[in-house]
C-alpha cells in the first residue's frame, strides 16, 4: 500500500487551524499559563523521560486540530504502512525500515517474502564476535599486535551517524581509540594518519556502493599509506567493509569474512543501527550498541502503539507543523545541555533536512506550502553566550527543544545544579520575558536617573512567548540515547505524511556530484568544457 496523497492544505482541519491561528497569534504564553496545572497537563511522562511541551503557543482546541489533521492525512495508516515494510520510499521503490534493525528476536517483518528480523540478527551476531575480538585484543594486526585505533571511512549517513552515537557516548567508550574521515579533504586525512601507527590501526569503509567518491578516495589514499609499511595481503588484516558491492571490496584487497553487508531497504540517514555502527560497537563494546537498539525499539513502540495525543514523536511532530505553516517558522533550533551531544545537531540537521527538504508533493506536483524546517544548535551553556541573543530579542520566532539529564555521568553535583539551573532558566526565561514595567523597577533599584531609566528601558525588555519544549531524561545512557534519536526519527516520519512529500529520497544530493565530475575533468585536463561566466571565470582563476 502506498502513503495517502492527502493535500494537508485542502483538509478541514487545516482551514480551521488558519483561523485558530487568526484568532489565538498574539495571545502571549504568560496568559496561557493562567490556567492552573498547564505545566503537568501538557506534559508526557514514559520510560524515563519527561517531555515538557506546555511552553509553545497553544491551546487545547490547537491541540485538537493538529490531532485531527493527523487523522484527515491518514496518519494512522500511513504508520502501519512504515512498520510493516511496505514500499512508502515510492520513489526509489523501497520499504523504509530502519526500525527492523531494532526489532526484538523472533519478530517477523517481511520484505520481498522473506523475514529480514532474521538476516539483522545474523549480522549483529557477526558484529559481535567481530568487535568482541578486537575490543579483547584476540584479532590483531598483520604483524602480530593488538588494535589501538580504529578509523571509519565513510561520508552522510555513513559517518554522522556513527560519530554522533560515540562522541555522545564517549563516557562509555574503551581502549580503542575512534577517528573518523569523511570530508574528502586531503588536509583532514593526512592530519588523522598523522595520529597513527599503521600496525596497530583497523580501518572500517563504509561505503553501499563502494564507489562513492568521497570515501573511495579517502580509502585508496589510506591504502596507499598502509603499504608503505606494508604487503597487499596484509590489507585483508586492516580494512574491513560495510558494503553491498562485493566485486569492488575484492577488488580493494578486502576479505570476504570482513564484509558486513547493507540493505536497500535502509536510508543512510538512519543507518546508524545497522553495521554502519560497527564503529560504535568498537567504540562503547557491542553490549552498549544492543542497549542503543533496545532504547530505539522501546521508542518504536511507544510510536506504534500509544494513542496519538499522548504520543511524544505525533505531538513534537503536530507542534512543529503548527509554527512552520502557521507561524512562518523556518527554523528549529535543539540544544543539549550535556557536552556529550556536541554533534547531535549536526546528525539531525541531515536526517530532518534531507529527508523533508523537498518541494515536490506524492503526485509530482509542486506544494503550495512550507516543508523542511532549518536545523541548527550547540550545547548549552556555550550557546547561550552566542546565539541566544537573536533567539530572545531578535525578530525572528524559533522554537527550541532544550534535551537535559537529571543527572550527570562522572557525578559532579556542583557543575550540574549549575548546568541545570540554566537549563531551566532560559526556557522560562524565553516563555515569560522581562515586561517594560519589571525593567523599569530594576533599574531604579540600581539607582539610575530617570532619563537614564527612559535611556535603556527599550533595549532591556523581553518580548518572551518564545517557545520551547523540555526534553528531561534520568541519564546519558546508550539505551535513553538510542530511544531520543529514535523520537527524532518517527518526528520526520510523521511531518513527511502531513506535508503529503516523500521523506526516503534524497534526489537533491545528486545534481551537485554529476557536476563535480565534469569539472574534475577540466580541472586534470587542458581544456575546459561549457559552462557559465561565473564558473568558468573561477575555473580559469583556479587553474592560473
Amino acid at each position: 500500500m502506498a502513503l495517502p496523497t492527502i493535500n494537508p492544505t485542502a483538509t478541514n482541519a487545516w482551514k480551521k487551524l488558519q483561523q485558530h491561528y487568526q484568532e489565538t497569534k498574539e495571545v502571549h504564553l504568560r496568559e496561557l499559563f493562567s490556567e492552573e496545572g498547564r505545566g503537568k497537563k501538557l506534559s508526557i511522562q514514559w520510560n524515563d523521560f519527561l517531555v515538557d511541551y506546555s511552553k509553545n503557543r497553544i491551546s487545547d482546541k490547537t491541540l485538537e486540530l493538529l490531532l485531527q489533521l493527523a487523522e484527515e492525512v491518514g496518519l494512522k495508516d500511513s504508520l502501519k504502512s512504515y512498520f510493516q515494510g511496505e514500499l512508502i520510499n515510492q520513489a526509489e521503490g523501497r520499504a523504509v525500515l530502519h526500525t527492523a534493525l531494532r526489532a526484538k528476536k523472533g519478530e517477523e517483518i517481511y520484505v520481498d517474502g522473506v523475514n529480514i528480523v532474521d538476516e539483522v540478527f545474523e549480522v549483529k551476531d557477526k558484529i559481535k564476535s567481530f568487535s568482541d575480538a578486537v575490543i579483547s585484543g584476540e584479532r590483531k594486526g598483520h604483524t602480530g599486535k593488538p588494535f589501538t585505533d580504529v578509523v571509519n571511512i565513510g561520508i552522510g549517513g555513513s559517518d554522522l551517524g556513527p560519530v554522533m552515537v560515540t562522541e555522545a557516548l564517549k563516557f562509555y567508550q574503551n581502549d580503542l581509540k575512534i577517528h573518523f574521515v569523511s570530508n574528502v579533504d586531503g588536509d583532514l586525512v593526512h592530519e588523522v594518519l598523522k595520529e597513527l601507527d599503521p600496525e596497530t590501526t583497523l580501518f572500517v569503509i563504509v561505503s553501499k556502493s563502494f564507489t562513492t567518491q568521497e570515501t573511495l578516495s579517502n580509502a585508496l589514499t589510506i591504502k596507499r599509506w598502509f603499504l608503505q609499511n606494508a604487503k597487499e595481503k596484509d590489507v585483508a588484516d586492516h580494512f574491513v567493509a560495510v558494503s553491498t558491492n562485493l566485486e569492488k571490496i575484492q577488488e580493494f584487497g578486502i576479505a570476504d569474512e570482513n564484509v558486513f553487508p547493507m540493505w536497500d531497504w535502509v536510508g543512510g540517514r538512519f543507518s546508524l543501527w545497522s553495521a554502519v555502527g560497527l564503529s560504535i560497537a568498537l567504540s562503547v563494546g557491542y553490549e552498549n550498541f544492543e542497549q542503543l537498539l533496545t532504547g530505539a525499539n522501546e521508542m518504536d513502540v511507544h510510536f506504534k502503539e500509544t494513542p496519538f495525543k499522548d504520543n511524544i514523536p505525533v505531538v513534537l511532530a503536530l507542534i512543529s507543523v503548527w509554527y512552520n505553516n502557521f507561524y512562518g517558522a523556518e527554523t528549529e533550533a535543539v540544544i543539549p545541555y550535556t557536552q556529550y551531544l556536541h554533534r547531535f545537531s549536526a546528525y539531525l540537521q541531515q536526517g530532518i533536512m534531507e529527508s523533508n527538504g523537498k518541494s515536490m508533493d506524492r503526485s509530482g506536483n509542486r506544494v503550495g506550502h512550507e516543508t523542511g524546517t532549518i536545523i541548527w544548535g550547540e550545547p548549552g551553556t556555550n550557546s547561550q553566550h552566542a546565539f541566544f541573543q537573536l533567539i530572545h530579542q531578535g525578530t525572528k520566532l524559533i522554537p527550541t527543544d532544550f534535551i537535559g539529564f537529571k543527572n550527570s555521568l562522572h557525578g559532579d553535583v556542583d557543575h550540574h545544579n549549575k548546568l541545570m539551573a540554566n537549563f531551566f532558566a532560559q526556557t522560562e526565561a524565553l516563555m515569560n520575558g522581562k515586561t517594560s514595567d519589571e525593567v523599569k523597577q530594576e533599574l531604579e533599584t540600581q539607582g539610575l536617573s530617570a532619563e537614564k531609566v527612559q535611556e535603556l528601558l527599550p533595549f532591556k525588555i523581553f518580548e518572551g512567548n518564545k517557545p520551547t519544549n523540555t526534553i528531561l531524561i534520568d541519564k546519558l545512557t546508550p539505551k535513553s540515547l538510542g530511544a531520543l534519536v529514535a523520537l527524532y526519527e518517527h518526528k520526520i516520519f510523521v511531518q513527511g505524511v502531513i506535508w503529503n512529500i516523500f521523506s526516503y529520497d534524497q534526489w537533491g544530493v545528486e545534481l551537485g556530484k554529476q557536476l563535480a565530475k565534469n569539472i574534475l575533468s577540466d580541472i586534470e585536463n587542458s581544456t575546459i568544457g561549457k559552462h557559465d561566466s561565473s564558473t568558468l571565470n573561477l575555473l580559469h582563476y583556479f587553474k592560473g
